[in-house]
C-alpha cells in the first residue's frame, strides 16, 4: 500500500488530506478509481485512516480530508472532555454542504493530476455529519460521482434549502443509505421522508433501516459498535463501489 499526507490549498486554507492506494504492479498497474472519504464529527484520526485503508486495499485511490481546516488544524475530539465535545459541535455546525462541494473540487483536481488516480467515475462515503454531504456531492457532480454512501447520516431530509432530499432528482449515480434504529438525529419518519424523495425522483437508491443498531455503529472504538451491522456496511459499500466505479 502507498499512503501519504498532502496539504491541499483550497483558497480558504490548507486542507490536510490522507491519501492511500494500492501499490502499482504488473497485475494492478492503476490508475485506481477515486473515492472521497468524508470524516465524521470527531475529526480525522487513525480510526478513519484504517477505514480508508480497508477501501483502498481492494483497488481504490482514497482521499480523506480534514474538513475542519478552515477553523483549526488536526482537531480530534476527546469524548471524555466536555469542552472538547462542545468545540466539536461548534466546528460541525460551521460546515455546510456548499463548503464540502468546494473542498471536493480541490480534491478532484489533485486526483486528476495524479497518474495513479482515475476520476472518470468517483465514489464518496460519509458518516454521521457527512452522510448528507456525500449525497449532496452526488447531486453537485452528477456526471463524476457515480456512487455515494451515507452511513448513519444526519440532516438527510430536513426543512432547509440545502437538505439533500431536495436534490434527489439531480443524482444520476447510485446511492446507499444506512440508518440506525436508535438515532437521536434521524428517526423513522425522517428516514421515510428521504426514501419518498428518492422514489419520487426515480433515484437509484439502496436504503436500509437497521433495527437494533445505534448511531455510530460502524466505528470500532465506540461503545455502540455493532460488528455484524458494521460488516454489513462494508459488504454493501464494496458492492456499490464495485458496480459503479469498476
Amino acid at each position: 500500500m502507498f499512503e501519504e499526507h498532502v496539504a491541499l490549498e483550497t483558497g480558504e486554507g490548507t486542507m490536510s488530506t490522507f491519501i492511500v492506494r494500492p501499490g502499482t504492479s504488473e497485475r494492478r498497474p492503476g490508475p485506481f478509481p477515486t473515492v472521497l472519504f468524508l470524516m465524521d464529527a470527531p475529526g480525522k484520526r487513525e480510526e478513519l485512516h484504517d477505514m480508508a485503508r480497508r477501501i483502498a486495499a481492494v483497488g481504490y485511490y482514497v482521499m480523506l480530508p480534514d474538513l475542519y481546516y478552515r477553523e483549526v488544524s488536526g482537531f480530534v475530539a476527546q469524548r471524555d472532555d466536555p469542552e472538547s465535545v462542545a468545540f466539536m459541535f461548534e466546528l460541525m455546525m460551521g460546515l455546510s454542504n456548499a463548503m464540502i462541494a468546494r473542498d471536493a473540487e480541490t480534491m478532484l483536481a489533485h486526483a486528476r493530476a495524479d497518474s495513479a488516480a482515475s476520476t472518470e467515475r468517483v465514489g464518496t462515503t460519509g458518516y454521521c455529519m457527512t452522510g448528507p454531504m456525500a449525497l449532496w456531492l452526488a447531486a453537485e457532480f452528477p456526471d463524476t460521482i457515480t456512487a455515494a454512501a451515507s452511513v448513519h447520516g444526519v440532516r438527510l431530509a430536513v426543512d432547509a434549502d440545502d437538505s439533500p432530499h431536495r436534490r434527489a432528482g439531480d443524482i444520476k449515480g447510485e446511492v446507499l443509505v444506512m440508518s440506525a434504529e436508535f438515532d437521536d438525529y434521524v428517526d423513522r419518519a425522517h428516514f421515510d421522508r428521504l426514501c419518498a424523495a428518492f422514489a419520487e425522483a426515480g433515484t437509484n437508491a439502496d436504503t436500509h433501516w437497521l433495527e437494533g443498531t445505534h448511531h455510530g455503529f460502524v466505528f470500532p472504538q465506540r461503545p455502540v459498535y455493532d460488528k455484524p451491522a458494521a460488516e454489513r456496511h462494508w459488504e454493501l459499500l464494496h458492492d456499490l463501489f464495485d458496480r459503479q466505479l469498476n
